[in-house]
């Protein structure tokens, strides 16, 4: 990510903090690189297990020019795709967590490594997201895959 990407997406992920400019001193003096930020303002987080959300993630790369930013855990146990705020409180799928208004998310500053939390795909400051249609189609498409190489 070019120097002006990271600083749009520093400035997109800091403005749902209630004191962004202290969120960005702290972000960027935390020896850990990351910040607790609230979810359900600009964005929710639909968090799947890594097994299924590294498939979906290759099915929405196929099926959107960029999708909209994904984070994984450390052990790659866990992913968490940016939708629409208001999301997880309509999403009804089972095994998907979700982080939406009244919670917050351990999120890494863009660009810069991070112990236990990373960027998979990095925000790109103007506020793409990923159409949680689309997000539900290639998970569709992504478990049937896993369930047809069970079978094999």
């Amino acid at each position: 990510m070019t120097g002006s990407g990271a600083k749009a997406a520093v400035e997109w992920l800091a403005s749902v903090a209630p004191d962004p400019d202290a969120c960005r001193w702290e972000w960027e003096r935390n020896p850990l690189g990351v910040a607790l930020l609230p979810a359900g303002r600009r964005w929710d987080v639909l968090i799947l297990p890594g097994e299924l959300g590294y498939p979906t993630l290759d099915i929405l790369a196929r099926l959107v020019d960029r999708p909209g930013p994904v984070l994984a855990d450390f052990g790659d146990s866990r992913m968490g795709f940016f939708v629409p705020p208001g999301t997880t409180a309509r999403w009804i799928g089972t095994g998907v967590r979700g982080a939406g208004h009244g919670t917050r998310i351990v999120v890494p500053y863009p660009g810069r490594a991070s112990g236990g939390v990373r960027w998979l795909v990095l925000p790109d400051g103007s506020g793409t997201l990923t159409d949680p249609a689309l997000l539900e189609l290639a998970m569709h498409e992504a478990a049937a895959s896993i369930a047809r190489q069970g079978d094999g």
